[in-house]
């Protein structure tokens, strides 16, 4: 109880027992009141209510302008590496040569395509679909249409020697060599009986390319395309 009851100090001054004001009517430097206290808590400011430390400006913000997501490039056409066929040719190890004659060029083989050992020359053949520069794309395709036009029997037991040939040409991402494997592919699978089941166990390796491509298409709308190679 004595230490709510009231000072009077000199003069008819009312002191507390917290201290606030001296006898002498001067502050004591303490604050006045039960909020004043540090035990108290009401005396705590709530996280956000205080002015301290707030930056304000008026300067608008920088709209920071922000680069596009990079491409994929899964489409974009890839390094093409010299193939063996090409190496071969060079050497003169190859039984063929062009023939030029006024319409248009043709393969002249130097000895019967039949009579080649396909497991040699065939995959060699197929190395060359990748080739872009004449004459080994030139002889490459033909050499590859007269094989399998005349292989019969020699081709099934060559089929996984081919697989990595064809590969190698769809990795390249280039739309014209990749429209001429699959023409070849074609020509493959109808030369000889089961030669369409022998290539199921690579669909692995062959069609991952082929689902990249499956929606590529240019839309002509109602325009004619006249650039479509035959």
């Amino acid at each position: 109880l004595a230490a709510t009851l009231p000072v009077f100090g000199a003069e008819g001054q009312t002191l507390s027992r917290a201290g606030g004001m001296s006898l002498g009517g001067l502050p004591t430097g303490r604050p006045e009141g039960p909020s004043a206290s540090p035990r108290c808590p009401t005396a705590r400011l709530v996280r956000g209510t205080g002015s301290g430390g707030r930056v304000c400006s008026t300067t608008p913000r920088k709209q920071v302008q922000q680069d596009p997501p990079p491409k994929a490039g899964a489409t974009e056409r890839r390094p093409i590496k010299p193939s063996e066929f090409r190496r071969y040719y060079d050497r003169g190890d190859l039984p063929i040569q062009v023939q030029h004659t006024g319409i248009q060029n043709k393969i002249l083989w130097k000895v019967t395509v039949d009579k080649l050992d396909y497991h040699h020359y065939l995959p060699m053949f197929f190395d060359g679909l990748r080739e872009k520069e004449d004459p080994y794309r030139f002889l490459a395709i033909e050499g590859t249409y007269n094989m399998l036009e005349n292989g019969g029997s020699k081709i099934l037991p060559v089929v996984p020697q081919l697989i990595i040939p064809l590969k190698a040409a769809l990795n390249t991402r280039d739309t014209e060599v990749i429209v001429t494997t699959l023409k070849v592919l074609q020509a493959l699978v109808l030369s000889g009986d089961m030669i369409g089941e022998a290539l199921v166990p690579y669909y692995r390796q062959l069609l991952p390319v082929l689902n990249i491509f499956k929606q590529h298409t240019t839309s002509t709308y109602d325009e004619i395309d006249y650039g479509q190679r035959k």
